[in-house]
C-alpha cells in the first residue's frame, strides 16, 4: 500500500475514534436527539444534491437510516449524556462486530470457526469487566445503551451487505433522509422544545464545529476515503485497522478530556480488541493452509 494511502486511512479510524470526544463536547451544550437531528441533516444537505441515489430498493435506504439514525447514533449519544464516558463508548459500541457475526450465523446461515467462538468469549468478558465498574464514567445502563447501540448497527451491515457492491457514501448521505423525521419526533418528545431551543441559543462556535466535525469528518470524509481504499485494496488490508479506533477514542478521551485510564479499563480493553482481532484474523489464517 503506498504511504500516502496508509496515512488516508490512519486519518479515518482516527477520526472515528476522536470523534466520541468531539461527541461529548457537543452533548455539553445541545440535548441528544437535536444533536442526531442537526448531524444526519448536515449529512444529507447538500451532499444528496451532488451524489445519485444508489441503486437499492427505497426500503432498505429507509431502513439502514433508521437503524444507524435511531438505533446506532440516537442511543449513542442517549447513552454518552451523562450514562458512559467517551473512551469506553469508543470500546463498548466495536462489539457490533459481534453481532453482525450472531446475526448471520442466525439469519443467513454463515459458518463461524471456533476461534470466533473464542473471540466473542473473550470480547464479551471485556464488557462484563466494564459492566462491573461504576466509577463515575460508566453505569450499568450506559453499558446496555451503547450494547443496543451495536446491535443496531450490526443490523444495519447486514443491509449493506444485502445491498451489494454500491457507492457507501451516497448510500449513506440518502439514507440520511429517512434518519431526520423520526430522530425529529424524538427530539421534540423526550428534548422537549425549551430545551431544544436553549441548546441551539448556548451553542457557539465550538458546538457547531462539533456538529460539522460529526458530518462532514466522520461521516463525509471518513466513508468516502474508506470506499475509495476498499475500491483500490484488498479489504484484508484496509478493514483490520478499524482495530486502532478504540486506541484513538480512549487515548483521545484521556488525552483531551482527562479520562482515567485504570487497570481495569485497559484490561477491559485488551479484551475486547483481543476479541476482535481474534474474530478478523482467524478465519483468513485457517484458509490459508486450505489454500495451499
Amino acid at each position: 500500500m503506498p504511504l500516502r494511502h496508509l496515512l488516508l486511512a490512519l486519518a479515518v479510524v482516527a477520526i472515528w475514534g476522536s470523534n466520541f470526544v468531539v461527541i461529548k463536547v457537543a452533548l455539553d451544550t445541545l440535548p441528544p436527539m437535536t444533536l442526531a437531528v442537526l448531524r444526519f441533516s448536515f449529512a444529507l444537505v447538500p451532499a444528496c444534491f451532488f451524489l445519485r441515489r444508489p441503486a437499492v430498493g427505497w426500503g432498505n435506504l429507509a431502513a439502514y437510516g433508521v437503524l444507524i439514525g435511531v438505533g446506532q447514533f440516537g442511543l449513542l449519544y442517549l447513552a454518552m449524556r451523562g450514562h458512559i464516558s467517551p473512551g469506553l463508548a469508543s470500546l463498548v459500541v466495536q462489539t457490533q462486530v459481534f453481532f453482525t457475526l450472531l446475526l448471520a450465523v442466525r439469519i443467513r446461515k454463515e459458518k463461524v470457526v471456533g476461534m470466533q467462538w473464542l473471540g466473542l468469549v473473550l470480547a464479551a468478558g471485556g464488557v462484563a469487566v466494564i459492566a462491573s465498574h461504576t466509577d463515575g464514567t460508566t453505569t450499568p445502563l450506559g453499558v446496555a445503551m451503547v450494547l443496543a447501540a451495536a446491535f443496531a448497527w450490526a443490523c444495519a451491515n447486514l443491509l449493506t451487505q444485502r445491498a451489494g457492491r454500491i457507492d457507501m457514501l451516497a448510500y449513506v448521505v440518502w439514507s440520511s433522509a429517512f434518519a431526520v423525521p423520526p430522530l425529529l419526533v424524538l427530539a421534540l418528545l423526550l428534548d422537549g422544545p425549551a430545551q431544544i431551543a436553549a441548546g441551539l441559543a448556548a451553542s457557539g462556535p465550538g458546538t457547531w464545529a462539533a456538529v460539522l466535525w460529526q458530518s462532514v469528518g466522520n461521516t463525509l470524509f471518513g466513508y468516502g476515503v474508506w470506499s475509495w481504499l476498499l475500491a483500490r485494496h484488498p479489504a484484508g488490508r484496509i478493514v483490520p485497522m478499524a482495530l486502532l479506533v478504540p486506541v484513538f477514542g480512549m487515548g483521545s478521551a484521556s488525552l483531551l478530556l482527562g479520562e482515567p485510564l485504570p487497570g481495569w479499563k485497559l484490561l477491559a480493553a485488551a479484551l475486547v480488541m483481543g476479541g476482535l482481532a481474534i474474530n478478523l484474523f482467524a478465519p483468513r489464517l485457517l484458509r490459508r493452509p486450505a489454500q495451499a
